[in-house]
C-alpha cells in the first residue's frame, strides 16, 4: 500500500534520519515509538505530503487513501458534531452521482455513541464542546470514512477508559492498515503486529506488539554488545602485534598485513550500543515516618447538589500501604481521593489524619499542582522553606532530573506541554516529600520511559500510596491492595491486581478497572470494615420542558469553557512568540492574564461538570 525507499531528512546541519525504508501492507498494524525529537511527527508529515524528503521516494499504491488524526485539531466552528463525523464522506449525491450511502448517518451516530457522545449531542454545534470532545468527533470522522490506512498521533489522549476500550475493540476489526504513535503500552499490545522505532537516525522494525518489541530490542542490544566486544578484542590483539613488531625490518610485512586487517575490521565494526533516550531519573527523598494509622474517614457524607456520592463512608489506611482505587466512571474515585487529600471539604462525618502525617496530592488536572503565574524554576523555588533551605543549584538539579535544562527552566507554565506539566508536578513533590501520597492518573501525558522511571521511584518510596490509574502495567507494578468503588460502597481486596481479578471473577484486565460488578467473594469480615450504604433515592421525574431548559444551560456552561480554552490558547501562543519578550511589561501582563484565565477555566469546568452530572440524573429519571 505504501513504500518508503531510502528517505533522508535534515534541518540545517541536523540530520533527523537517513536511508529510511519501509513497506506498509494493507493488513499491517504498526506502532511508531522513539524518543522525543527523533522524528516521528516528521515521518508522518512526509507520508502525508506536507513535507518533502531530502532524498528518497514515498509512493502510494493506486487507489489507496489515508486518514490522519493529529494530537490537536483546529478550533471548531458552526458545524455540528455529526457534520464533522460525516465530513469524510458525501451525505448528498452530486448531479452525476446518485449512489448515496444512506447508512452513513446511522453509522456515524453509532460511532459517536461508542466514543462517549450522548443522544442529541450529534446535532449540537461543535463549538459548544471542549477541544477534547471535538477531537473525538474528528476520530469518528476517520472511522466513518474507513480509509485504507489510518495514521494516528496519540489518539487515546482525549478518551476516558470506557471510550478507549470501545475504540480499541473497534480497531481490532478495522478493515484497513494502521500506524499509531502512542505512549499507551496496553493499547499498543492489544493492536500492534509490528513496532517501528526511530532511533539514532534509523528506522528499526520489530515483529509483534510492544512487549515483544522490548524483548527483541534487549536481545539485539545484547547481541550487538557481544559482537562489539569481540571485534574490539580482536582489534586490540592485532594492534598489540603492530606496536610490538612494526619497527622491526624482519616483521614489517607481517605488521603491515595486521594493520590492513585492523582497517578492514574497523570498516565493518558495529557501534557500541548506548542508550539514546533522555529519561527522567529521580528517587523520592524518604519522608518522615508517620504513625501506624495514616488516615481515617468516619461516616463521611459527600454530594454534588442532589447527587449523593457517599453516605456514611468509612475508610482507614495504614502506614506503608499501596492501594489502587478502581470502579466505574463517575463512581466517585476522584472525589474519594480529594476527600483524603483534604482539597474539598466534607459535608458530614470526620476526616482524621494520623500522627506526623503530611499529605501530597497529585491532581489529574496538573495545573491544580502548579502556580500558573510563575515560571518552571519559580514553581520549584517557591517551595523553599527554612527547613529545606533549597538553593538555586539544588532546584536546577531537581529540574534537570525531569529534563528541564538550560533555558527550559524559565518557561512560563502556559506554554508547557501536558508531559512537561506532569514532570514539573512530580519535581515539586521531591522538594516537600509527603508520607501520604495521593495520585490521580499520574501516568497521563508521560511517555513510556518516564512511566517506567516513575514506577522505579515509587517502588523505593517508603510512605503510604493511594492512587487511581488506567494503566494496568503501572497498577500491577505498584498496587498491593485494591479498593473497588461503586454506588457509594467500598469493597477492599487484600491482594494485588491479579488477586482482585481472580476474586472478583473479572474478565479483561483493563475492562475490570471500570467494572461495576457486585462482590463475588464469600462473605467474611472485611479488613477495613467498610459500611454498606443505603441506595440513592431515585431522582425526581422532570418534565421535557425542564430537561430542555437545563440542557440549554449545560450547553451555555460548556460554551463558556470552550471560550476560556480558546483565550488560554491565544495567550499561550503570544507567550511563545519571541517578540513578546522584547517588552517586559507585555510579558508580565500576559502572564497575569493567563493566571486569571486558568482560575476562571477551573471554576467554569467544575460548574459545567456538575451541571452535566445533574442533567444525566434528570434524563435517567425522565
Amino acid at each position: 500500500m505504501l513504500t518508503i525507499a531510502d528517505v533522508s531528512k535534515s534541518y540545517g546541519t541536523r540530520e533527523l534520519f537517513a536511508e529510511v525504508s519501509l513497506f506498509i501492507a494493507r493488513t499491517d498494524r504498526l506502532g511508531l515509538v522513539g524518543p522525543n525529537g527523533a522524528g516521528k511527527s516528521t515521518l508522518f508529515n512526509l507520508i502525508l505530503g506536507e513535507e518533502r524528503p531530502d532524498t528518497g521516494t514515498i509512493e502510494w499504491e493506486r487507489g489507496a487513501d489515508f486518514g490522519f488524526l493529529p494530537q490537536e485539531s483546529a478550533p471548531a466552528g458552526e458545524e455540528t458534531i455529526l457534520h464533522i463525523a460525516t465530513s469524510g464522506k458525501r451525505l448528498e449525491p452530486t448531479e452525476d452521482d446518485f449512489d448515496i450511502d444512506y447508512t452513513l448517518e446511522p453509522r456515524a451516530r453509532k460511532i459517536l455513541a461508542g466514543l462517549g457522545f450522548r443522544e442529541g449531542d450529534a446535532d449540537l454545534p461543535a463549538k459548544t464542546f471542549s477541544g477534547g470532545w471535538v477531537m473525538r468527533a474528528h476520530l469518528a470522522r476517520l472511522l466513518v470514512a474507513e480509509p485504507a490506512l489510518l495514521l494516528l498521533d496519540e489518539p487515546t489522549n482525549h478518551l476516558d477508559l470506557e471510550a478507549l476500550l470501545w475504540f480499541q475493540d473497534y480497531l481490532t476489526r478495522y478493515p484497513g492498515g494502521l500506524v499509531v504513535i502512542s505512549h499507551d503500552r496496553a493499547f499498543l499490545n492489544a493492536l500492534c503486529t509490528g513496532m517501528l522505532e526511530l532511533r539514532g537516525g534509523r528506522l528499526h522494525y520489530y515483529h509483534g506488539n510492544y512487549d515483544n518489541f522490548l524483548q527483541e530490542k534487549e536481545a539485539r542490544k545484547d547481541q550487538q554488545a557481544a559482537l562489539f566486544k569481540n571485534q574490539q578484542r580482536e582489534i586490540a590483539h592485532l594492534q598489540k602485534f603492530v606496536d610490538r613488531f612494526g619497527a622491526k625490518a624482519s616483521m614489517a610485512s607481517r605488521a603491515k598485513s595486521k594493520e590492513k586487517q585492523i582497517e578492514r575490521l574497523q570498516e565493518v565494526a558495529v557501534e557500541e550500543p548506548h542508550e539514546e533516550l533522555k529519561r527522567i531519573n529521580f528517587r523520592f527523598p524518604q519522608p518522615p515516618r508517620s504513625g501506624l494509622k495514616v488516615i481515617e474517614l468516619a461516616n463521611v457524607r459527600q454530594a454534588y447538589g442532589d447527587h449523593v456520592v457517599y453516605r456514611d463512608l468509612n475508610f482507614t489506611a495504614e502506614r506503608g500501604q499501596r492501594i489502587v482505587l478502581v470502579g466505574p466512571n463517575g463512581a466517585g474515585k476522584s472525589t474519594l481521593l480529594k476527600i483524603l487529600a483534604g482539597v474539598i471539604p466534607i459535608q458530614g462525618g470526620e476526616r482524621e489524619l494520623g500522627s506526623n502525617v503530611f499529605t501530597g496530592y497529585f491532581a489529574q488536572n496538573r495545573l491544580d499542582n502548579l502556580k500558573p503565574d510563575l515560571t518552571v524554576f519559580e514553581n520549584v523555588m517557591e517551595l523553599r522553606t527554612n527547613e529545606n533551605q533549597l538553593t538555586e543549584q539544588q532546584a536546577r538539579a531537581i529540574l534537570g532530573a525531569f529534563l528541564f535544562r538550560k533555558d527550559d527552566v524559565h518557561k512560563p507554565i502556559g506554554v508547557l506541554s501536558g508531559g512537561e506539566k506532569s514532570r514539573l508536578a512530580l519535581a515539586r513533590l521531591l522538594v516537600k516529600p509527603p508520607n501520604l501520597l495521593l495520585m490521580d492518573e499520574p501516568t497521563t501525558h508521560l511517555d513510556i520511559a518516564s512511566i517506567d522511571a516513575l514506577i522505579h521511584a515509587l517502588k523505593s518510596y517508603e510512605g503510604t500510596l493511594i492512587f487511581i490509574s488506567h494503566d494496568v502495567h503501572f497498577i500491577r507494578a505498584l498496587a498491593e491492595n485494591v479498593l473497588h468503588v461503586h454506588s457509594g460502597r467500598l469493597t477492599p481486596y487484600a491482594g494485588n491486581y491479579d488477586y482482585y481479578l481472580e476474586k472478583s471473577r473479572a474478565g479483561d484486565a483493563r475492562a475490570a478497572l471500570t467494572a461495576g460488578f457486585t462482590d463475588a467473594r464469600p462473605a467474611r469480615p472485611a479488613p477495613a470494615a467498610p459500611v454498606a450504604t443505603a441506595p440513592s433515592p431515585r431522582p425526581p421525574k422532570r418534565s421535557a420542558g425542564e430537561i430542555r431548559k437545563f440542557r440549554e444551560r449545560v450547553g451555555q456552561l460548556e460554551k463558556a469553557v470552550t471560550e476560556l480554552e480558546a483565550k488560554q490558547a491565544e495567550i499561550t501562543a503570544a507567550l511563545e512568540a519571541p517578540e513578546t519578550y522584547a517588552d517586559k511589561g507585555r510579558f508580565h501582563h500576559l502572564n497575569r492574564e493567563l493566571s486569571t484565565i486558568v482560575d476562571q477555566l477551573g471554576e467554569a469546568t467544575t460548574a459545567w461538570e456538575k451541571a452535566a452530572s445533574e442533567l444525566e440524573e434528570m434524563e435517567r429519571g425522565a
